[in-house]
């Protein structure tokens, strides 16, 4: 009993002197939730990280602050300024990516989102090139877009008015864009296919606001043990990189090694050309990994804002019929939409940039991982030390926006009506890292939303009772199920007129 007293004591007493050693260590870092034994400044999160919690914490704290995982240290950045200091002005020192338990689950340190040094640099180049080369910006993945948008407009013409759940034929219709970049003319998933994929892809998502997830990074060999959201999610990643890789050998039995039509061409391709250069980071689980990684960024994100702008535009009558006035007076008779067409419908887009920026789904988008010693706001980040940037406090910073809480367009307009572009307009990140499918997420928004508004009226079947604008946490910012009617134009106008 003595000894067991002893060993006991030992180690409270080891217990102690390792808090005491964390909180002398951390003095140089940003303010932050006081740190507990164990969990650090976890008690201030609690089960899910939201939006609420975070501004709770940068108005109690500071614009930059620290919470505390544990023994590891997540430094946030919260508002425009602070989001810019880091991510613009110490763009490089802020340019890698975190390597940890739940990072290598889940990416395995490859790609394009989470790999870092000469992996990164090579990837990162690749993917800039190619993705210029297949076109985005440009005609011929304009005309991949306008397919989808009017097969979409299809799907909604056969509802005839009746209430359809749109979360499925939207991100359909988006998957299938992000498809065409990857497979090209070869891609061939069946409606059903397309189907599971996209809940994988949801189920994936859901667990990123998780305590779960905080837990793996924490406990690792611990937490494997036990299913929870994070561990069913590294089984989907798992079970669709297998896939991906079937898909990959068929690929390869068709490629065009000398005229690559696509993104999966374009890298076997590059496999083969740097098979001798042992510096090459090119092989076929890199190209899994950078696969899956497209498909489920630019679903998921772009599938979940259109969600949102057909839940505001019901929301929203008088916005909604604005638009469509303006389409139908500068477009006049032409049925045809093209992205210039956004030059001529300022309204129209300062609607679409107000969607994103007041219903952002990707807020605290992939964290940031400092590459060496950087003093900011007179307070020392070490090298290593793990960074989330805040992007939704960025879109919804009072300093910088009129009314940030309310669904404003005249957000982008000035007083003339003209579209203003904002810096302050960050949903795509900034820096080294700003995301690379940025002008196809913005061709797709404009093309997709303006042949719905073109065609239909959105309004919430007569039934609904009233509709929760809280959104559905995880890694993005879904709206809650919903059910929604599309009327077509010409028979909202004659009901307007009975």
């Amino acid at each position: 009993m003595i000894i067991w007293g002893i060993l006991t004591s030992l180690l409270v007493g080891i217990l102690i002197l390792q808090y005491l050693n964390q909180l002398w260590s951390s003095r140089n870092y940003p303010p932050g939730p006081v740190q507990l034994p164990i969990i650090g400044g976890l008690w201030r999160v609690g089960r899910t990280i939201t939006q609420d919690k975070l501004m709770k914490m940068a108005k109690q704290y500071g614009n930059m602050y620290t919470l505390w995982a544990g023994s590891y240290p997540i430094v946030i950045l919260s508002g425009y300024q602070a989001v810019k200091e880091g991510l613009i002005n110490h763009a490089e020192e802020f340019s890698g990516r975190p390597v940890t338990p739940a990072s290598q689950a889940i990416c395995r340190n490859g790609g394009f989102l989470t790999s870092n040094g000469h992996t990164w640099r090579q990837h990162r180049r690749f993917g800039q090139v190619t993705l210029q080369k297949l076109g985005l910006g440009k005609k011929h993945t304009e005309d991949v877009i306008e397919e989808e948008a009017l097969g979409l407009v299809e799907v909604f013409a056969r509802t005839k008015g009746h209430p359809i759940d749109p979360m499925l034929p939207v991100t359909s219709g988006i998957f299938k864009v992000a498809c065409a970049v990857v497979w090209g003319n070869q891609y061939h998933y069946s409606e059903k296919e397309t189907q599971t994929i996209i809940e994988h892809l949801a189920m994936f998502a859901e667990f990123g606001d998780s305590i779960y997830y905080i837990l793996y990074e924490m406990m690792p060999r611990l937490m494997e043990h036990f299913s929870t959201p994070f561990t069913r999610a590294v089984a989907i990643r798992d079970s669709a990189i297998a896939l991906l890789k079937e898909e990959i050998a068929k690929h390869k039995k068709h490629e065009m090694q000398h005229y690559p039509q696509d993104f999966t061409d374009f890298y076997l391709h590059q496999i083969e050309k740097t098979k001798r250069d042992p510096d090459s980071t090119f092989n076929e689980d890199n190209l899994a990994q950078c696969i899956l990684e497209l498909l489920a960024a630019g679903t998921e994100t772009t599938g979940s804002t259109l969600q949102w702008a057909l839940f505001l535009m019901a929301t929203h009558p008088d916005i909604q019929d604005k638009v469509h006035k303006e389409m139908e007076e500068s477009l006049g008779t032409s049925q045809s939409i093209c992205y210039q067409d956004r030059k001529k419908l300022p309204y129209t887009n300062a609607v679409i940039h107000e969607v994103v920026r007041a219903k952002y789904v990707f807020p605290l988008g992939v964290a940031r991982r400092t590459t060496k010693d950087v003093t900011m706001y007179g307070y020392s980040i070490p090298k290593r030390t793990i960074v989330l940037a805040d992007l939704a406090s960025v879109l919804l910073d009072r300093k910088q926006w009129e009314t940030p809480e309310e669904f404003n367009p005249n957000h982008f307009l000035d007083k003339d009506g003209h579209f203003v572009a904002r810096e302050e307009f960050l949903p795509f990140g900034a820096g080294t890292r700003v995301c690379p499918g940025e002008q196809l997420a913005r061709m797709e928004l404009f093309l997709f939303f303006t042949h719905l508004m073109r065609a239909f009226r959105f309004q919430f079947p007569e039934e609904t009772g009233e509709m929760t604008k809280a959104p559905v946490l995880g890694f993005t910012f879904h709206p809650q199920p919903y059910k929604i009617c599309a009327i077509p134009r010409s028979d909202s106008s004659q009901e307007k007129l009975k």
